[in-house]
């Protein structure tokens, strides 16, 4: 009698399977932050899968599996629909998959052109929920399997080939991982394989931090509200079969991050190393350096699980960049309604600033008019220095940058 085959020895043959499909996604070491963080940086480039994230992997074996099946169902805004797309025209099988009206256009038209007529695509539903309720419903009724993205076990297992990779390309295992976590089932298929034989460090959107509120509650909840911003890692409940492997994880080993923080990470890897990552893809990049002290020395991996970024979002993204690393601001300013008092508070500003921004909000027969401003500069200090030179020139402001609520309506 044969023994039962490990999770590990299943992730591996999930790996070979993989490579009828695709070759092994590239894991390059990286001079920029290597050199950074006085370590031996590594990143996993799942951002140059054939689907531009590691969505593929967990298609591909859940698929494979099921050679009987001829209909999959999913239910996806993005990536994990590319990827059963892909794998529904490799397979010759049916695919429905349900997509939320909001879908950018750009993510609608990629998960066709994989699908190259195998896949019918479903508009539904305002919100994610309304859009999964529909597509398990539809699924029920038509008799099609339901494909999850992340609860269930072969998708987790077909996840952690990612991890096999890893070991197989660096020939060691590394010291450390660190894994972003949207519904978990990457993040623990790689944790399951591992198998503590490397540290595993998990980063999560502050919008989305399900699995370090599941771990805080010893079970997995769900979130009163979640920031769609990290599309890619927004969830708001880990997976029930994702948190099982992932239970025993130390909640000081979630590292949370907010969405302004992440947008350096995006700018900085695209405009200095060329490397093209969507907020989700650039959680673990930029977790580096919340433990610098702990990577000193070490060979570290970090997973830039997707690139499927759309060029319409840049704008947003340097915005939320420049804010977090505190080189613009916006201010209400009350400003007198006389002649030279604009040109008095240009005379105000540095060298180094610049306005991104103006517009009378007010305008009327009154003393004093309310302005936005917007202003870009170098350096954060030069903040302290402007607005001590409008404190001393007696002008009225006040600081909206950090204001959601005022932001709302304003920027």
């Amino acid at each position: 009698m044969t023994d039962e085959p490990t999770f590990q020895d299943r992730a591996r043959a999930a790996e070979t399977a993989m490579r009828a499909v695709f070759p092994p996604t590239p894991l390059q070491r990286n001079a920029l932050l290597s050199d950074r963080y006085d370590a031996d940086i590594w990143l996993k480039r799942e951002d140059l899968s054939p689907v531009r994230s590691y969505k593929i992997r967990g298609a591909l074996n859940a698929m494979r599996k099921l050679p009987e099946k001829e209909l999959f169902v999913c239910a996806s805004a993005g990536n994990h629909a590319q990827g059963v797309a892909f794998m529904c025209r490799h397979f010759g099988k049916r695919g429905v998959i349900f997509m939320p009206v909001t879908t950018p256009q750009q993510k609608v038209m990629k998960t066709r052109m994989f699908g190259e007529g195998h896949i019918e695509i479903h508009m539904t539903g305002d919100y994610f929920d309304e859009t999964l309720a529909a597509a398990q419903e539809w699924c029920a009724r038509e008799g099609g399997h339901f494909l999850a993205p992340f609860d269930d076990d072969d998708v987790i297992e077909g996840q952690a080939s990612l991890a096999v990779e890893i070991y197989d390309q660096l020939g060691q295992m590394p010291d450390m991982v660190f894994l972003p976590v949207g519904g978990g089932g990457m993040s623990s298929g790689v944790y399951s394989w591992l198998n503590k034989r490397s540290a595993c460090r998990f980063v999560e959107p502050l919008g989305g931090a399900c699995l370090h509120a599941a771990l805080t509650s010893k079970s997995p909840v769900t979130l009163g509200h979640v920031d769609n911003f990290v599309d890619g890692a927004a969830v708001a409940r880990i997976g029930a079969k994702p948190f099982d492997l992932l239970s025993d994880v130390p909640v000081h080993d979630v590292l949370v991050l907010s969405e302004d923080r992440i947008c350096r990470t995006i700018l900085e890897m695209l405009n200095v190393e060329g490397i093209v990552l969507e907020p989700a893809g650039a959680l673990a990049v930029e977790a580096l350096d919340e433990l610098r002290d702990e990577i000193r020395g070490k060979t570290v991996v970090a997973v830039t699980s997707g690139g499927n970024f759309d060029f319409e979002r840049l704008p947003e993204v340097k915005e939320r960049a420049q804010r977090y690393m505190g080189v613009k601001k916006y201010f209400i300013l009350r400003l007198p309604q006389r002649p030279g008092a604009l040109k008095e508070f240009l005379n105000i500003l540095g060298p180094e600033d610049d306005i991104a921004r103006f517009e009378y909000l007010k305008k009327s027969a009154r003393n004093f008019g309310s302005v936005l401003i917007g202003i870009e500069t170098t350096q954060p200090d030069n903040f302290d220095k402007l607005f001590a030179r409008l404190n001393a020139a007696g002008l009225t402001y006040e600081d909206i940058t950090d204001d959601e609520t005022v932001a709302q309506f304003v920027l």
